[in-house]
């Protein structure tokens, strides 16, 4: 059980989330705390010293304990770090972000990784320098360990509001809130749908270095284990960030081999987005193979690589909950110094002719 101190810290750590937008809000005294919460001076000075170790309070000599308030510049702005901005789900998940945050008084700066630690450290490093109203982040590299995650942590002990999105690291997971969808649910649920359909030899396009591509691979193959099927090791395509360009490329090097090497394993393939089976049904065509007759393609986001591919691509997409729209609600929640939790959003399966 937490030491009393530790208890109290925390309940006035939520009271400077509260405040720390009212510019020089001045806490309650020493008395005042002590009689609030039915302790001695002495738990409360340790409470306070934990606020004051991490920035979040300061004191002045004969006036107590205040949070210091943020330059008004930065005050009304949120931070958000993406791995890449022309990425083509992002217009719509960053349109539904700033409709709800302008609603509110704010607005955004957009901050592209590449998908790159070190980028992603510049990014966070200039932040602390000059924190701003809340930051929502698209981790770097999420499969990986990330050697930013103190950065993120620093800034949340500032009271700086975090909230993830798409993905987050394992180690950041209870620490930070986050919004993502559920990759592993989502990936199970193709895979059965396609056992359903009679396939039994299913290969996968997956994407290594973040953790949405770990979780629909796991999901696949959890769903093909508890159907008692073989695991598809020989069927399973793996890139990263740098490979992502040529996977998507009319003549992708890792695509062709990949049919070259392993096509004859398999009858139906998930991949990763619709961008890589839009690009792998177009390959198929030029050697001669059917989509579905001769193999099933099926993939995630619903985008217009879907509905634009010469056979409709049967994809994953969200109905009712929106990526963008549930990170700024979230966001601002946090903001207001209300408590939040995380969610993963499920996936609805919208069934065309590719599979």
């Amino acid at each position: 059980m937490a030491s009393k101190y530790k208890i109290i810290a925390q309940i006035l750590k939520e009271d400077v989330m509260t405040h720390r937008n009212e510019g020089d809000y001045k806490l309650d005294t020493e008395k005042e705390l002590c009689e609030r919460f039915g302790v001695s001076r002495e738990t409360i000075r340790r409470a306070l010293g934990e606020l004051l170790e991490e920035g979040l309070i300061k004191s002045r000599q004969g006036s107590g304990y205040y949070v210091p308030g943020i330059n008004s510049e930065y005050l009304k702005q949120i931070a958000v770090i993406v791995t890449f901005e022309d990425e083509y789900i992002f217009p719509t998940v960053l349109h539904d972000m700033q409709s709800v945050l302008n609603q509110h008084g704010y607005t955004i700066k957009i901050y592209p990784t590449l998908n790159r630690v070190s980028a992603e450290r510049e990014i966070l490093q200039g932040l602390l320098m000059h924190p701003v109203g809340g930051i929502i982040a698209e981790g770097s590299k999420t499969a990986l360990p990330n050697p930013n995650e103190d950065l993120y942590l620093e800034l949340t002990k500032k009271g700086v509001p975090i909230v993830f999105f798409q993905g987050i690291s394992r180690n950041l997971q209870k620490s930070i809130p986050y919004i993502v969808d559920d990759n592993y649910g989502g990936g199970y649920t193709l895979a059965t749908y396609l056992m359903n359909k009679g396939y039994r030899r299913l290969g996968g396009i997956f994407k290594s270095d973040d953790i949405q591509g770990i979780d629909r691979y796991s999901g696949m193959m959890h769903s093909i284990r508890d159907r008692g099927y073989a695991l598809p090791d020989r069927s399973i395509c793996w890139f990263d960030t740098e490979q992502y360009a040529t996977v998507v490329h009319d003549n992708s090097e890792i695509l062709n081999d990949f049919l070259k090497e392993r096509l004859n394993h398999c009858d139906a393939i998930i991949c990763y987005n619709d961008e890589i089976a839009y690009n792998l049904i177009k390959l198929l065509k030029t050697k001669g193979r059917n989509v579905p007759d001769d193999i099933a393609i099926v993939s995630f986001d619903n985008s217009y690589y879907s509905r634009i591919c010469p056979v409709p691509i049967t994809s994953m997409w969200h109905s009712n909950q929106r990526m963008g729209l549930e990170t700024a609600n979230s966001l601002l929640a946090l903001i207001k110094g209300k408590k939040n939790t995380s969610k993963a959003l499920p996936w609805e399966l919208i069934v065309r002719n590719s599979g």
